[in-house]
């Protein structure tokens, strides 16, 4: 059994992965925000991930009748496994995994948070075996709106290299600061998508892409002068999420022209939304299922295992 933790911006999340049987069990909790805000302070979001660990640990262990026998622990550590990703709010998923380790006696490995939504993906859609491949994957989020290729990695499990991506807002920024202008909650992905499906599409997304990079944020300035124009919420839901598709899929294009037939994987937050997963998997798009495709420790806690592994053979080696 492997313990995964994952503290990143708005989730506090643990799993729980049964090597032999390849059961996952993944737990999760939304950082609190006040209504009206979009977003939180990275102390303030710190904070809050160390009140709620413990309650997201109890919830996953609560499944077993006995408490199961750990062999490892991973957590997500930064960002991304490049010099200098860093981001305080992956201390308490840090701080926590290695106390669990050193009470328990028991490796812990560390792992990206964006090697997690990769790993997470691959796990939901059934294709470990782009483990051992090269593949383009998107991770589209409230932080993040990036196209990676992805290749193994004999250090990291995953190398990630980014080939595309937002030049200046996020997707997800986009979808979080239309959304709260819309009055809905944060973060407002969830919402947004729901409101879209009862909305008119009024005029076409204009695209602006520089190669295979695009560029978001004169969308948000598009919804701001509907919503000054009186277009109702729903319409301007419908806007944003037709846009978000058109972006996606052409970038997807760019992408296809340059690698070829890779496959390509979708995770992320934003990568839930239900007409952009429907339209993109009808063209090949591989997706997760939607508990794997936002913030998650399934990922962390399958590479756990594979690190895990490594360390055995390793041990077996020498011994």
């Amino acid at each position: 059994m492997i313990l995964g933790i994952d503290t990143s911006n708005y989730t506090t999340s643990c799993a729980l992965f049964d090597t032999q049987s390849g059961k996952m069990i993944s737990e999760k909790k939304l950082l609190p925000v006040k209504a009206g805000e979009v977003g939180l302070m990275q102390s303030q979001a710190l904070f809050e991930h160390i009140r709620q660990l413990p309650g997201v640990l109890e919830a996953a262990f609560s499944s077993f009748c006995q408490p199961p026998a750990l062999e490892a622990v991973c957590v997500s550590a930064k960002p991304r496994n490049q010099a200098g990703s860093y981001m305080p709010v992956f201390l308490a998923g840090v701080c926590t995994a290695k106390s669990i380790a050193a009470a328990q006696h028991i490796p812990c490995f560390e792992t990206a948070h964006q090697i997690g939504h990769v790993a997470a993906a691959l796990f939901s859609i059934g294709r470990l075996d782009l483990l051992q491949k090269k593949f383009i994957a998107f991770h589209v989020s409230g932080g993040t709106t990036e196209a990676l290729l992805v290749q193994p990695d004999e250090k990291h499990i995953l190398r990630c290299e980014i080939v595309a991506r937002s030049l200046d807002l996020k997707i997800g920024q986009l979808i979080d600061r239309v959304g709260v202008m819309l009055g809905l909650p944060f973060p407002a992905g969830g919402e947004l998508d729901r409101l879209s499906c009862s909305g008119k599409l009024l005029k076409k997304p204009k695209v602006t892409l520089k190669g295979a990079d695009c560029c978001v944020s004169g969308l948000q300035n598009q919804c701001e002068e509907m919503l000054k124009e009186g277009v109702l919420a729903p319409d301007i839901a419908k806007f944003v999420v037709e846009s978000v598709y058109a972006i996606i899929r052409q970038m997807t294009e760019q992408l296809r022209l340059q690698y070829g037939n890779l496959p390509f994987v979708y995770a992320g937050g934003v990568m839930r939304n239900t007409l952009v997963s429907e339209r993109l998997s009808e063209q090949g798009g591989l997706f997760a299922k939607p508990e794997f495709s936002s913030d998650n420790a399934a990922g962390t806690a399958l590479i756990g295992s594979i690190f895990y592994q490594k360390q055995k053979e390793r041990n077996g080696e020498n011994g």
